[in-house]
């Protein structure tokens, strides 16, 4: 069992950044796939970025060069830095975790277990 816990989230203006980051406990002592997902109201929720269980990552197309995730995993915490936010990228922000046994990135919800309650990011033009 993994428990997430998101945080960080706010409002900001456009052109400006945002570090997300989600806590886990629990069975952590294994690396696992790990994403960062997001869903706007009346929406479904996308993939944003992947870390697989080498810490290779997988970014969306939307958010290449922009966005940057990162692990400390002496923490056993992931974080999501937002640079030149958009009122599009305004949603709300999941962290998620795969089982152990899967490799691999996938941008996908199917490719994880686990969930956090997650942030809200609001962009305002």
């Amino acid at each position: 069992q993994v428990r997430l816990a998101e945080s960080g989230g706010g409002s900001v203006q456009a052109g400006e950044s945002l570090k997300l980051s989600c806590a886990a406990s629990g069975n952590t002592v294994f690396k696992r796939r790990m994403g960062w997902f997001r869903q706007a109201p009346g929406k479904e929720r996308e993939g944003v970025i992947c870390i697989d269980r080498d810490g290779r990552t997988t970014y969306a197309e939307s958010v290449k060069g922009r966005f940057t995730a990162s692990e400390d995993n002496a923490a056993n915490t992931l974080y999501l830095e937002m640079n030149s936010l958009k009122p599009e990228d305004t949603a709300m922000y999941y962290c998620a975790a795969a089982p152990i046994t899967l490799v691999g990135c996938i941008l996908e919800q199917r490719g994880y277990e686990y969930w956090g309650q997650g942030t809200q990011v609001t962009v305002s033009s």
